[in-house]
């Protein structure tokens, strides 16, 4: 009987002993989202889940699966997704100590969010976060973006804040532009801001800066002028703390269009174009073959064209339309609402008219759009200040 063998042999924290290997291979099975539970456990695999070795493994083994990051409903979750038999899992809630996160950032594995306490960083793989020095004010038009400043050794986290928008309530844009680093913000000044961002538009991380979907600033304050005049890409290089020249999209866009951005394999940006008004609502999507602050390539051809009219016979929302892509199976993942706007629903589209939908639940929000971003766990120390993420 159970009772009559050692004690010991059913203690679980002889786990611990396991050699390091097969310890890194069991627990490199486990979610990110367990891995916090796992660090307390003990010491040594503390330390061990924080090595560069098991995040290796821990990357190769996620590999095999499509893991992504979701925000429905204002709820942050770790989300695994089967384009095979199409579905989407809930792995686990990514919500730090339950911090309500209203907006979410991703660069390299950390996370700036949005909370009603604040701004905070945080890295759920190592389960760490670091909150942001509150200013004496904000506006309700703020805009955020994250990256790093490049060095030798290190990443040398930053945060940009900034306002480029005409306010009605004072009827005259207001614009303002700073940088949380070195424990303080700090104001930019002499910035060109020819340029207009619409602010549902999301900026997305990419190598350490970040790129935005904009158009020609119209003022607001003057003479009527044209309004459709196409868009471009947008960057902020975190190293210089500027923004860089007009980088050409692959298409002519215009005010109402839907444009969105996104990344592949954290080296490449996808754009994804849906025009206004057009019978059919084509979704067209390109990759880059190059992509830093100040140049940009898309080659020569399409990743993807899908013709929405026997589809959904719908365009996605230009507030909306957050994506990714898998190259292999050819195929994007769209998150939007159904027609009615009651549902968000995840599109998986492909070539040859190929379209499945997945339910993510009710939609109580109308305006609290689904949004998706790639995952990769990072293990990295990133300086903010002075602390350590």
């Amino acid at each position: 009987m159970m009772s009559d063998l050692p004690r010991d042999r059913f203690d679980p924290m002889m786990m611990s002993d396991l050699p390091r290997d097969m310890a890194e291979e069991v627990l490199s099975r486990l979610p990110v989202t367990s891995l916090r539970e796992v660090r307390l456990t003990c010491k040594k695999w503390n330390r061990l889940t924080k090595s560069q070795s098991f995040l290796k493994k821990h990357i190769a083994k996620k590999k095999k699966q499509i893991e992504v990051v979701m925000m429905l409903e204002s709820r942050v979750s770790l989300m695994s997704v089967n384009l095979l038999y199409p579905c989407v899992e809930r792995i686990g809630n990514l919500d730090a100590d339950q911090i309500d996160i209203s907006k979410i950032f991703h660069c390299d594995g950390l996370f700036l969010c949005m909370t009603n306490s604040g701004l905070v960083i945080w890295n759920p793989y190592l389960g760490k976060k670091s909150w942001i020095q509150h200013r004496n004010s904000y506006h309700r038009w703020d805009m955020y973006a994250l990256g790093y400043e490049k060095k030798k050794t290190s990443k040398y986290s930053k945060v940009l804040r900034f306002v480029n928008n005409h306010d009605p309530n004072v009827n005259h844009r207001i614009c303002e532009f700073e940088i949380y680093s070195n424990s303080s913000w700090k104001v930019l000044d002499d910035l060109n801001l020819d340029w207009a961002i619409l602010f549902n538009h999301r900026g997305l991380s990419l190598k350490g800066n970040t790129y935005w979907y904009a158009q020609e600033k119209i003022d607001l304050d003057g003479p009527p002028v044209i309004r459709d005049l196409p868009g471009f890409l947008l960057s902020f290089d975190f190293t210089t703390e500027r923004f860089g020249p007009r980088l050409p999209l692959p298409f002519h866009a215009f005010f109402g269009d839907t444009v969105t951005l996104s990344s592949v394999r954290e080296d490449q940006l996808a754009v994804l174009f849906q025009k206004r008004g057009v019978s059919g609502y084509t979704v067209k999507i390109w990759i880059s073959t190059k992509i830093e602050p100040n140049a940009v390539s898309w080659g020569t051809s399409l990743f993807l064209a899908v013709d929405m009219k026997p589809l959904t016979g719908f365009q996605f929302d230009r507030y909306a339309g957050s994506f990714f892509v898998d190259e292999e199976k050819n195929v994007a993942v769209v998150l939007d609402k159904d027609s009615g706007k009651s549902r968000n629903i995840a599109y998986i589209i492909g070539k040859n008219g190929y379209l499945k939908q997945v339910d993510l639940g009710e939609s109580r929000n109308r305006f609290c759009y689904p949004l998706v971003c790639s995952y990769v766990p990072s293990s990295l120390q990133i300086e903010l200040g002075n602390n350590l993420i």
